[in-house]
Formats: C-alpha cells, structure tokens, sequence
C-alpha cells in the first residue's frame, strides 16, 4: 500500500487512478506514486502504470519486453497485461537492493512474453532472455497444470520469480567465489540438464526430497533448486513486507520501522515470514482457501535460502573480495 498524492487514503500497486479519479503511476525511483509524471506507452494496451522518462517512452519494465504476443490471437492482450503486470511486481522487489536500478552496471533481463499457439510455450532462461507464456495468466490454464504436476503452488509472481532467479545466477555466476560456495550447497550445475530432467519426470524425485528441498522440482538440478529457492526467499520477504505494508502487526516483529528487505540475518526474517505465513494460512483455511505457503523449511533449505540472501542483498555491484 502507497500514499495516495491526489488526497487521502491509500493506492495499491496496480492502481491507476486515485479514488479522487486522478490519473496516477507507480514511480520505481521513488517507489511512491506521482501525478505529475509521464505515462508509460503501453498504458492504455495492457494497463501499464509505472512512469517513462520521456513522452511515448515505455517504462522500465515494459522496456524489457522485447517479444509481445499477437493481440489478434484470443485473450492475448489481458493475459500479457496480466503478466506484465506480475513481472513489474518482482522487480520492483529486487529493485529494493538495487537490482535492474539505475546503479546496476549488469545487464537487464529480457523477456519473451508469448502467447500459445498450436504449440506450447516452455517458459525459461538463456543468457539473460526470460521466455513466459502469458497463458498462465489464465487462472484455469494454471490450475490444471497445477493439477497435472502435482503442484502445490503455481502462480505468475512465482513464474517471474523462478524465471527471473535464473537470470540472476546467470549474472552471478562471473563471481568464482560465488560459484564455489553455490556448487557446495547446491550441486554441480555442469551436469547435464536435459537428462537431469528427463529423469525427474520420469522417476519423480527422491524420497527424502523434502529433507533437502523446497520443492519437489528443485531436486531435478542445481539450477531448478537455486531458482526455486530463490522464488521462495522472495516469497517470504515480500510477504512479510505487504503484511507489514498493509498496517498489520505481529508480535514476533522486532521493532515498529523493521524491514525485511534490510533484515542481514536471514533465519530472523524467515522465522517472522514463517509464522505470519502460518496465521494466514489458518485464516485461508477459515475460508475453505489453499494455504497462503504450503511449505516446510528443512535445515537444509534454510541455509540454501541464506546463501541466496545474502547474495541478492549485496546489491548488483558488491565488493566480491570478501564475499563467503
């Protein structure tokens, strides 16, 4: 939730306008809402409301998109808005350590936003592109390939997170210090990917999977299990950030001003995400509603979900000298 600069009350991530009728955007630099601000081009397409630096510009995250579907083809255009939509949600979370900010000297994923055709589109990442399908925008679309894959979750926000993680370790991957201390954790990513998969889906995953992952499809390689973990350590903080965001309180919160993006010790963060995680799971279920997080934290996990914090929150440009 957001000041709202046209009067009183609040505005929400996706507003465009304010309850007064002012037409507002979302300003990623100063991650507050503005007025006086020029609209991203793809405002009236799909929804757009971020800022863009100049008149007929796109904003930051539209900017990104370098494939867009057919609007001819049925439902594309509310599901990219949909997905676009999403995927300005996760990198305005990175972007509270800086990543894809202006001070990242990186580059900025790319994404191929499709639309299905006669053949499906296999979501992934190679070399800084990000492929999605916007299909699974469609919430029936995503259920029964939820239902099909055994999957106790599924969403677009998570479908950017893991997609996006794999991008990240990408760019991560220059750092010898990172990939060392990675391959101790996570595996050898060098075995082969493809038969690693066929594997999976072939066998399923280990019987102990959920002693040593958070998922069942994390087990299938070490670069599913970093993009995996990745997604839920974003889970958790961005949880906890909107519970805090949305005025509500919780005893295990340190102080009245904490902020988990700025939290350094990650079993902290993760054990005040876990219980808020609880509560609101209780209450989902008051409703006859899936858990908000249906997932066990093993010890194994936790410190697979510290090793990815620690290195998402140095930021893009850390001083790799003295990093673990």
């Amino acid at each position: 939730m957001f000041p709202n600069p046209a009067g009183t009350g609040s505005l929400f991530f996706d507003n465009m306008t304010s309850p007064e009728g002012v037409d507002v955007a979302y300003d990623p630099g100063s991650r507050a809402f503005v007025t006086d601000a020029v609209f991203c081009a793809n405002r009236a397409l799909i929804g757009c409301n971020w800022t863009a630096p100049e008149e007929g510009a796109m904003c930051k995250s539209c900017a990104m998109t370098a494939m867009s579907p057919d609007p001819s083809m049925p439902d594309a255009v509310a599901n990219w808005a949909q997905a676009e939509t999403s995927k300005r949600w996760v990198l305005a979370n990175l972007r509270t350590w800086e990543w894809f900010s202006p001070i990242d000297t990186g580059p900025d994923p790319i994404f191929h936003m499709l639309a299905e055709g006669e053949k499906p589109v296999v979501m992934g990442h190679a070399e800084g592109v990000v492929t999605i399908s916007i299909e699974e925008s469609d919430p029936v679309v995503r259920a029964e390939r939820r239902e099909a894959l055994s999957e106790r979750y599924r969403t677009m926000i998570g479908h950017m997170r893991h997609e996006i993680a794999h991008m990240l370790w990408w760019r991560l991957s220059i750092e010898p210090k990172f990939i060392k201390a990675f391959r101790k954790l996570f595996g050898d990513e060098r075995a082969d990917y493809g038969k690693a998969l066929e594997k999976h889906y072939g066998d399923g995953a280990p019987e102990d999977w959920q002693e040593r992952f958070l998922t069942s499809y994390a087990s299938a390689h070490p670069h599913e299990d970093w993009a995996e973990t990745t997604a839920h350590l974003l889970h958790l903080v961005d949880l906890t950030d909107s519970f805090l965001a949305a005025g509500l309180q919780s005893p295990d919160v340190p102080a009245q001003e904490w902020n988990p993006y700025y939290e350094s010790d990650t079993q902290e963060m993760i054990g005040i995400a876990a219980g808020i995680a609880v509560g609101i799971n209780q209450v989902n279920r008051s409703m006859g509603l899936q858990d908000l997080y249906p997932f066990v934290l093993s010890d194994i996990s936790r410190k697979k979900l510290d090793f990815v914090h620690e290195w998402l929150r140095r930021g893009p440009n850390p001083v790799f000298s003295d990093a673990e």
